[in-house]
């Protein structure tokens, strides 16, 4: 039984990540931070920041996918873009050094990224896996986060960085956010709402890792998100419908945002368009293609 070792397995993604593998046969193991005992699966402690894993963890390790990241949706101050950048970039050093030292070498390593090495740009170009990144704060993130992933060549393994929109799912993460307004009749645009937003049912992204773990074809970026490119107006009345709510306030000014949020204001009023044809072309098919359908479901 193939052993397949996941960090951040405790996010959203990651705990509906190890149920999928472990029903389909694998052996599923995890790194944790804390709180061994409170786990589904095996866990192994480490600590990236004091150069510290658990004895045992990284043995006969087929599979290693990596998720450990914080979250970049708390405000962004000097410290924490740091923390977002040091859980991300430090944590995979500190993974392939250890692998290397103990010649642990991966059939695979598959690492999440994010479309926000594009960057944040409203325009009517559709970002391909071959375009550049973004010389903005995500897009130095993503690009130095892919660098840390692609070293693991060195150890012989498939590499495959799954750049990750904005998921769509029924408990927690963005959608709860975004809901949240609408659902208190508050809802509003942002901005003038043309601003793009790729996103992903978390079940079509459950399937791409599930297939970047088996197809022995899959390496390189890959983006995950949805066929269908809508903008902010499009999301909010769509989110609005599913709940039976109007959006009535007027659009909230972009400088208000830019007041309330600082740097962070990018995510909400800018989006680039992102394309699905490398995976679709795999013979990937998304079970929810198109918005209504991933909000039918979630919502």
């Amino acid at each position: 039984m193939k052993k397949i070792l996941i960090s951040g397995a405790s996010g959203l993604i990651g705990k509906k990540l190890c149920h999928a593998l472990q029903s389909k046969g694998y052996q599923v193991e995890v790194l944790v931070r804390s709180g061994k005992s409170h786990s589904d699966f095996k866990s192994y402690l480490w600590d990236y920041q004091n150069n510290f894993i658990e004895d045992g963890a990284l043995e006969n390790t087929a599979v290693f996918i990596h998720l450990a990241g914080a979250t970049i949706r708390n405000r962004w101050t000097k410290s924490y873009k740091q923390d977002i950048y040091s859980s991300r970039i430090d944590s995979s050093q500190f993974i392939f050094d250890e692998m290397k030292k103990r010649n642990v070498f991966p059939q695979t390593f598959i690492s999440s990224s994010a479309t926000g090495y594009y960057g944040q740009h409203t325009s009517s170009e559709i970002f391909s896996e071959n375009g550049p990144p973004a010389h903005d704060f995500l897009g130095n993130v993503c690009k130095a986060w892919e660098e840390k992933a692609i070293q693991f060549e060195q150890l012989g393994s498939r590499v495959v960085r799954i750049r990750t929109s904005t998921v769509l799912s029924k408990s927690g993460g963005a959608l709860s956010v975004l809901r949240k307004p609408i659902d208190y009749n508050m809802g509003a645009v942002l901005g003038d709402g043309r601003q793009y937003f790729p996103w992903i049912h978390i079940d079509d992204l459950i399937s791409i890792y599930v297939k970047a773990v088996e197809d022995a074809s899959m390496s390189g970026a890959c983006n995950a998100a949805a066929p269908e490119s809508v903008d902010n107006k499009t999301l909010t009345h769509k989110i609005a419908n599913h709940l039976h709510k109007k959006i009535w306030l007027p659009n909230i000014p972009k400088w208000i945002i830019r007041a309330i949020l600082g740097e962070m204001s990018a995510l909400a009023l800018e989006g680039s368009r992102v394309s699905s044809g490398k995976i679709e072309s795999t013979g990937f098919r998304f079970q929810f293609p198109n918005l209504d359908a991933a909000l039918s479901d979630v919502l």
